[in-house]
Parts: C-alpha cells; structure tokens; sequence
C-alpha cells in the first residue's frame, strides 16, 4: 500500500471540491446488478476515467463510475463497475477503490459479485450471504512495503464478514420475503472459468460459490477497519455440476433477472443502517 495514502488524497480532494456529500456506505456493484443506482437519490456521478490515480473499467455490464447519493437518510457512494485482476490490474490496482472509500469517510463496505455456484442445492439466480472467503489468487493486495497510516502490518481476518451485518442482511430479507442462501465464496483469477476438476478441488476445502473477485477488495477493506457485507448473485453452477458450457451473457443474463430482488435487499439494509 506504500505511495497509495498520498495519490488518493488528491483523488478524494479532487472528489470533495465537486460534491458535499459524505457517504459513510461504501458498495459495489457486481456483473448486471448496477441497477441500484435508481434507488441512489441527490447523485452525483463521475466517471473513472475522469478521477485522478484511477484506471478505466472495461468488463462488459460494468459502467465504470462512482455515484454518490443517499439511499433513505443514509449517504453512500457506489461503485458501478470494479477493477479486475484477469484486466492485468495488479493487486493495488484492483484494492485502490476501497483506499479511497476509506480516505473519503466510508465505514461500511457492501461489496456484490456474480459466482458459480459449488455447493450443489444451489439454484441459478440465488443470493448468498458470504459468511467467509478463500483466497485462491495467489496473491494479495497487501504484498509490499505497509503504511501504518492505512492498517497494521498484519491484520486479523477471523471476521472478514460482519456477523452482525449478516444478521441484519437477513433479517431484512425475511421481512421482505426473500430467500437467502449462506456460503464460503472462493475467489480466483480468472477470465477462464474453472475445470471440473478445480470445482471438486474448492468443494472438498469449503467453497459454496466461486468467483474472480471480491477477495481482494475485502481483504483491503479489514485491513483498512471497514465493516463488511458480502452478497453473491449465482448466476450459474459451475463447471462439472452445470451441464452446458459457460458464456458472459448468461451471467449478465441472470444476474439481471435477480437484480430486482438483489436491489431491494441492499436498499433496505442500507437503510436501516442509519437506525442500528
């Protein structure tokens, strides 16, 4: 994280001579579910092309900007569209968003993603809660000389994820009727999807869903003190459990038929943040 602090407090200087808002909630959206930006109120978008120290998004489903708004009462900042390790982002690259979320005031960090689904009762267009996570990248963001002004040089991950946003995640989805799964999310590299032979190797360690992203940006995220929720859309079953072979579409496709359920959950928990 060396040489971050000082790039992205240009960034976050840059940002607050544009807007007054605040956001304590920081989300991002995966693959065909930016839509919850219409339930953003008082926006203000900028592109990321437009932002200092940021790169470009260019995955398909991805728009590629930060929206800052307010969601009820609560002021977040969302961003539609993530950086990608399979992009040829190094690690810092792909974690440089939350740094700047940190920076800018963000406590809370909701972070979505798309994921085949591992764990055989899954159902294509499921939502799982990520009650923990394994790191199969082969790499990590916080490789490299540490600035104690971001985090400590070796953070504790016994709850990357909230239990107590897990709890409130499912408590809302109760209350709004909306089946819930639980699960381990296995991140990797990517862009290939994984063999059969990779998808019996992540069952047999733990792994309910499998996806290219997430990991990074929540081992960044507790590193920094954000409090985190994990959502994953599954948008598939993966290789050797599907019985067709996968394509991009498919998954933007599904992803899309969830997100009105996958944006009524977020919105409603983001809500009541402000209460709890």
């Amino acid at each position: 994280m060396e040489g971050m602090f000082e790039k992205l407090q240009e960034t976050v200087a840059f940002v607050k001579a544009r807007t007054s808002l605040q956001p304590t909630v920081g989300i991002i959206l995966g693959s065909g579910l930016g839509k919850l930006v219409d339930q953003i109120t008082d926006q203000f978008a900028i592109d990321y092309q437009d932002l200092p120290h940021f790169p470009g998004a260019t995955v398909v489903g991805h728009a590629g900007r930060l929206v800052f708004g307010r969601i009820g009462a609560t002021q977040v900042v969302a961003m539609q569209g993530r950086f990608h390790y399979y992009e040829g982002h190094d690690m810092r690259t792909v974690a440089l968003p939350i740094v700047f979320m940190k920076l800018f005031g963000v406590t809370t960090l909701i972070v979505s993603n798309s994921a085949g689904g591992v764990n055989p009762s899954f159902t294509p267009g499921d939502l799982m809660l990520i009650t923990d996570h394994i790191n199969l990248f082969g790499d990590n963001p916080l490789i490299g000389l540490n600035d104690e002004r971001l985090g400590p040089r070796f953070p504790d991950m016994t709850e990357a994820y909230s239990p107590r946003l897990i709890g409130l995640a499912d408590k809302v989805a109760r209350e709004l009727g909306t089946p819930l799964c639980r699960g381990v999310y296995a991140g990797s590299s990517g862009p290939c999807y994984e063999t059969a032979a990779e998808v019996r190797y992540m069952e047999r360690i733990g792994a309910d869903a499998v996806g290219m992203s997430t990991v990074p940006e929540v081992i960044a995220a507790r590193y920094l003190g954000l409090e985190v929720l994990g959502i994953s859309c599954i948008t598939n079953m993966a290789t050797g459990i599907a019985k067709v072979k996968h394509a991009h579409e498919e998954v933007v496709k599904t992803a899309n038929a969830a997100s009105a359920r996958f944006c009524q959950l977020v919105a409603a928990t983001v809500r009541i943040l402000e209460e709890v």
